[in-house]
């Protein structure tokens, strides 16, 4: 039994009687200075692709816009949950913009970045999208742009580049306002990574609305930790030992948040009573927790959907841009006033 043939535009417009020419322009979208056919004709082209079942050959369309249509997304760790609600976004985002995404792990390693990019590069991207870039070293990011690749930020910020994050710095003071709020004057800071944007702006807003409040955050109780619950159980421990144990702690990644409740409670203290506690993104587990834990949302999903425009704001000609999400304090049981 003979393979039945491939819908073609070229098919198509044999069936129909008309010019291929007339049916690319239904069915791939019109070029500028292009004339649309008549709604009669259009309907009837749409009509006959859909009963032949007419799929875009999208190599074919590549080499005629010289666009694939792929976007790159590089992330530190996928297994991030914040990174992948991220990630979430951007699929979506790209989805109803005609887009295809796909991602790639660097581990937050610089070689592993330029590796990853060169990858990426090299299925001819229109574009990508870096969730992994770095305060400390510019430099991937000032290639990027000599080699006029056009590429957004996401979750992450440096300079002036394109970027979608959260007001990370006003997520800091709304964590600060609310401890102030409640009497705290002796506060402890989880403030993540060095290099991070992430670890600069939430611990810098916070620091800043108690300084403003005529208090000081001990530099003793400002402690660079990993994002997970390890280095959260770190960072909690080295304060909670030292000279002026904080009331509160202030974590700028709620997984901190949960490893230094482990060690709240290893000193024999209560979270929620003893010492206070806020996280930072408001990832679901928060709410579940034996005392729910006090965050501040930072609606991941809306910076990955934000990403997207922007790319396809700097791919249209468009000039580059900053969006930030606004955090959100929400409130649960880990807060309290001091003992």
């Amino acid at each position: 039994m003979a393979k039945p043939r491939q819908a073609t535009l070229q098919s198509i417009a044999d069936d129909l009687g008309l010019h291929v020419s007339t049916v690319a322009r239904v069915l791939n979208g019109m070029r500028q200075g292009e004339r649309a056919a008549s709604g009669a004709t259009a309907e009837r082209i749409r009509e006959r692709a859909a009963e032949v079942n007419y799929r875009p050959n999208p190599h074919a369309a590549s080499l005629r816009t010289r666009r694939t249509n792929l976007i790159g997304v590089l992330v530190p760790r996928l297994s991030d949950v914040v990174l992948a609600t991220v990630y979430e976004g951007i699929e979506s985002a790209a989805a109803q913009q005609g887009l295809t995404a796909f991602v790639a792990n660097t581990q937050d390693e610089p070689t592993g970045q330029r590796q990853r990019i060169e990858m990426m590069l090299d299925r001819r991207v229109d574009g990508l999208i870096l969730g992994d870039a770095r305060a400390d070293d510019h430099s991937v990011l000032e290639e990027l742009t000599r080699r006029e690749v056009p590429f957004v930020l996401v979750n992450r910020s440096v300079a002036d580049y394109p970027a979608a994050t959260c007001d990370n710095w006003l997520g800091g003071r709304l964590a600060a306002q609310h401890l102030l709020d409640l009497g705290h004057r002796r506060v402890g800071v989880i403030a993540g990574l060095a290099h991070a944007s992430t670890g600069i702006d939430r611990p810098a807003g916070f620091v800043e609305c108690f300084r403003e409040a005529g208090f000081e955050v001990l530099p003793e109780n400002i402690v660079y930790s990993g994002l997970d619950s390890q280095g959260g159980h770190f960072a909690a421990d080295r304060m909670l030992d030292g000279p002026s144990p904080p009331t509160a702690l202030f974590a700028v990644n709620d997984f901190a948040a949960i490893g230094a409740a482990g060690a709240i409670r290893n000193h024999g203290l209560r979270v929620g009573r003893d010492v206070s506690l806020i996280g930072f993104n408001n990832i679901a587990l928060t709410a579940e927790l034996h005392v729910p834990l006090t965050s501040i949302e930072s609606h991941a999903f809306d910076m990955g959907r934000d990403a997207v425009q922007l790319l396809a704001d700097s791919l249209a000609g468009r000039p580059p841009a900053q969006r930030r999400t606004t955090p959100v304090l929400v409130v649960r049981e880990s807060t309290c006033e001091p003992p």
